[in-house]
């Protein structure tokens, strides 16, 4: 996959509020299994477990498949360390990376040989990378429970605009399974795990940004 195709689909996930989700045409059976009819509060309680065992997870490290929204494919290497940590590393020639640091997202300029900076606050990577998931604040929008899948919508116009997260869980093991983000436009980009190790030890300096070499900039929106 060409450098610049990559760079624009994670831009779009990082600073767009964006697209890392599950593509729709590979992955049909889980994001639209029928929701079970259950009272509101039973669906709350389940969800709010699974969130609360994602809280308990502060390292994950393992594989990963991003399918852009034009259907272009990448893949690599993720590291986790919550809250506020994560690197992936891209299976590129170009050696494409994303580093958050617990303040900001870093994302390589290959080309140019320095980082786009942005604030971690203004990305939908705050919510993956928080200590926990709380399912009563405003920004959860939605909570659909199915045989397969528990999926909880988020979306804060006021901190992403009109971008969205969707995170899956796996409703019997409680894994994490992908995340969906779905920048302004409603082009979505998917992020799907596999081969993960969870309570594992990460080298700090894997989430290390070189500032020096960077260049701030705001989200886009």
């Amino acid at each position: 996959m060409p450098f610049s195709q990559a760079r624009r689909g994670f831009l779009t996930w990082t600073a767009r509020a964006a697209s890392i989700a599950l593509v729709t045409t590979a992955l049909a059976g889980t994001a639209s299994a029928p929701s079970i009819a259950a009272p509101e509060q039973a669906i709350t309680a389940s969800a709010q477990k699974i969130a609360d065992h994602f809280a308990n997870i502060k390292t994950m490290a393992g594989e990963f498949v991003q399918f852009g929204p034009n259907g272009e494919q990448t893949g690599g290497k993720f590291y986790i360390e919550r809250p506020g940590r994560l690197r992936f590393d891209y299976n590129t020639k170009n050696n494409f990376k994303v580093i958050a640091d617990g303040r900001s997202v870093a994302v390589s300029n290959i080309r140019m040989k320095t980082y786009n900076i942005y604030p971690l606050s203004k990305t939908p990577l705050k919510l993956l990378l928080g200590n926990r998931i709380d399912l009563s604040s405003n920004e959860v929008k939605d909570i659909l429970q199915s045989p397969d899948a528990t999926t909880i919508k988020f979306a804060d116009k006021s901190v992403f605009g009109d971008s969205r997260l969707t995170m899956i869980f796996d409703p019997k093991t409680y894994a994490l399974k992908q995340w969906t983000a779905t920048d302004a436009q409603g082009k979505d980009t998917t992020v799907m795990i596999f081969n993960v190790q969870e309570g594992v030890k990460i080298d700090p300096s894997l989430f290390k940004i070189d500032y020096a070499s960077a260049e701030v900039k705001q989200p886009l929106r």
